[in-house]
């Protein structure tokens, strides 16, 4: 019982790690972005250095990256959909939401990237950006309302070019704990034998 314990809390420390920050989250073997009650799928791509490979987040190098929405909602389709990518400058690393965005104030001299609000039309919105330095940046995708003035926002902290080790560390951890759970249950089991023979 007392591993069952300690696996649940391994599980809610790491599991911030495990989804991807803000905005997208993993569905199935997909990336979805959610700008309030729109969704679109999200991918990445480095074609220089990681070919058709398709990235949620996390870039593990600088260069040119080709990011795609896939529009799910079909009135993206018909809404100003705009893409900006900014220096994180918060103090909340990964965990940046859009309030705390908003207290930064003036976006400009942390924006890397804009892409002017569009209506595109089609079923997708795809954009690049040639990231030259490692970093922590926040992409931020913002979308109309279709009847109403209202802006929806999405925000997704993620990182370039630096390796990412939790995700690793935490399935050795469970290994490392399954594989003391069932020794020990297994010396449990021979003593409970020779006790009972």
């Amino acid at each position: 019982m007392r591993f069952i314990g300690l696996l649940a809390t391994l599980l809610c420390l790491f599991s911030p790690l495990l989804l991807a920050g803000g905005g997208v989250v993993m569905e199935g073997e997909r990336c979805t972005m959610h700008i309030d009650f729109y969704s679109a799928r999200f991918t990445a791509y480095q074609p220089d250095t990681g070919g058709n490979t398709e990235f949620c987040e996390d870039l593990p190098e600088t260069g040119l990256t080709l990011f795609v929405l896939d529009y799910l909602h079909p009135s993206l389709k018909e809404v100003p959909v705009d893409f900006r990518i900014i220096r994180n400058a918060t103090d909340q690393g990964r965990f940046a939401v859009w309030e705390d965005v908003a207290k930064l104030a003036d976006l400009r001299p942390l924006t890397l990237f804009y892409k002017a609000p569009s209506i595109e039309g089609d079923a997708s919105l795809q954009t690049e950006y040639e990231f030259t330095e490692p970093g922590e940046y926040i992409g931020i995708v913002t979308a109309g309302h279709p009847s109403s003035e209202k802006i929806y926002r999405s925000v997704f902290p993620f990182e370039v070019g630096r390796p990412r080790y939790q995700a690793a560390l935490l399935a050795l951890a469970i290994m490392g704990l399954l594989a003391v759970y069932g020794w020990r249950r297994q010396a449990g089991i021979k003593r409970t034998q020779r006790e009972s023979s």
